[in-house]
């Protein structure tokens, strides 16, 4: 800033700095609002929503591992039907444990190991007709 000599120039340089903090009030106004309406809880699930939808690695760790708990579940329901036994309901609870595991740990090798049977269905399928 320059020296102020004269009590117009004071005038002034009080003017300019009242401007410039209105422009800096009117900032952290802004500021403050931003923040306050980032952290209300329906544009935080709002935020959160979004990150997970355009995080293609999310999804997909979340279908693997969706279907790994469902065929677990579903080779324990097999493997154990409606036997009392309690061996066979171990068995088949550590079974289930395993082919969760497996499942969830190796989605894209079992979606590629499914597309080649059914490429292999509908091969023969379609020599039959």
């Amino acid at each position: 800033m320059q020296n102020i000599t004269s009590s117009a120039d004071l005038k002034n340089a009080i003017q300019i700095l009242e401007v410039e903090r209105g422009i800096q009030a009117a900032v952290l106004k802004d500021q403050v609002f931003q923040a306050f309406e980032s952290v209300k809880p329906v544009n935080l699930i709002k935020n959160a929503l979004h990150d997970i939808s355009s995080s293609p690695y999310l999804i997909d760790n979340i279908l693997g591992t969706a279907l790994g708990i469902a065929s677990g579940f579903l080779t324990n329901t097999i493997f154990v039907g409606a036997s009392g036994n309690m061996v066979r309901k171990l068995l088949g609870s550590v079974l289930q444990f395993g082919v969760s595991n497996v499942v969830a740990d190796h989605p894209d090798t079992i979606k590629t190991y499914g597309q080649m049977i059914m490429k292999y269905f509908l091969r023969k399928r379609e020599k039959n007709y």
